[in-house]
């Protein structure tokens, strides 16, 4: 994975979330992965899952990092499912491609109802942005490539 030193991970908004530095909701959490509310929801429910360790961004991943990005997927249905989202099927999962990523650490954008989301987050996080990648997309690309491209 990439990482990042330390020095560049104390000024990431994320490592400190994940670090509880912050007053962050943690909504779940493991020994890899945090999942919290995002501060500009894009749909009724939205939420993040976090790397604990600094990752750049989903372009830094490798073949190696296919089971964080499942785990990843894991939480996002979980912290769902523990909000009472009951469609899985309508749900957007996926990671900003750079230099669109507001904060330059990788995390999954999980978001429901999909259906019901407005114009702007249909920009940010449907099916026609050119800055989304899906999970599946992302998967698929790792498994063929060994890299997001």
């Amino acid at each position: 994975m990439g990482t990042q030193d330390a020095s560049l991970s104390d000024q990431c908004p994320f490592c400190q979330i994940a670090n509880n530095q912050t007053d962050t909701e943690i909504l779940l959490g493991d020994d890899e992965l945090i999942c919290f509310r995002d501060v500009k929801p894009g749909a009724a429910h939205h939420y993040l899952v976090v790397t604990r360790t600094h990752i750049e961004n989903c372009k830094n991943l490798q073949r190696d990092d296919i089971p964080t990005v499942e785990r990843m997927v894991e939480m996002g249905r979980s912290v769902l499912e523990k909000n009472k989202v009951s469609d899985l099927a309508d749900v957007r999962m996926g990671f900003h491609l750079p230099p669109f990523s507001s904060v330059p650490h990788l995390h999954l954008h999980a978001l429901a109802p999909a259906s019901e989301m407005n114009f702007k987050s249909q920009l940010h996080y449907g099916p026609q942005s050119h800055w989304f990648i899906t999970v599946d997309k992302v998967l698929s690309q790792l498994k063929i490539r060994g890299k997001v491209k």
